[in-house]
């Protein structure tokens, strides 16, 4: 074989793994968001859809929030309503607030959790503060609201679900807002 061809049977060979690593990132990411995290990501818009249709349940369920910061983030974080009764297969929706105490605008990324763990298969978030970094200017104060749906599937014994939020500071965010911010010059006096 010439060089020119094993040349080709590499890039070949390297573009095809390539796209087979690519191709099972999804399943790896699945895994990952609901073994490691213990959050359950929907596997169509047809499993959304037929949740919403589905006659809900008699069943009711407390649904219970918690918030916390990381020491490194300035933040002050709570959920406006420490719990709330649902009925299963029903959209609610809830509100934590948060607060900047920095003199600086800071970024903070939440990260989710649901216990009982084995409850976690069956807390969908349909719309989430946690799904992107949130911005808070000096001094301000925001509420972030989060979508939930309790699965009517949730085994029995589970009378009560607790939803936590961990804000940590994302460093990269902020060093790059910081640097983006206009420096303040102080004016010099004339001479």
């Amino acid at each position: 074989m010439s060089a020119g061809r094993l040349g080709v049977a590499k890039l070949v060979g390297i573009s095809l793994a390539a796209f087979a690593f690519t191709f099972s990132l999804v399943p790896l990411y699945r895994i990952a968001c609901e073994k490691v995290f213990g959050i359950r990501l929907d596997n169509s818009a047809a499993d959304a859809s037929a949740v919403a249709s589905a006659v809900p349940d008699e069943r009711w369920v407390t649904v219970e929030f918690d918030g916390t910061v990381n020491s490194k983030l300035p933040w002050g974080f709570r959920p406006n309503a420490t719990r709330m009764r649902v009925r299963v297969g029903e959209q609610y929706e809830a509100t934590y607030a948060a607060h900047n105490n920095a003199a600086r605008a800071i970024v903070g990324s939440a990260t989710p959790s649901v216990a009982p763990a084995r409850a976690s298969g069956y807390f969908s978030k349909t719309e989430c503060f946690c799904f992107t970094a949130q911005t808070l200017q000096a001094g301000e104060t925001r509420d972030l609201p989060v979508r939930f749906i309790v699965d009517p599937a949730l085994p029995p014994d589970v009378n009560t679900v607790t939803l936590s939020y961990t804000f940590f500071k994302n460093d990269v965010l902020t060093d790059r807002l910081a640097a983006a911010a206009p420096s303040s010059t102080v004016p010099r006096s004339a001479p």
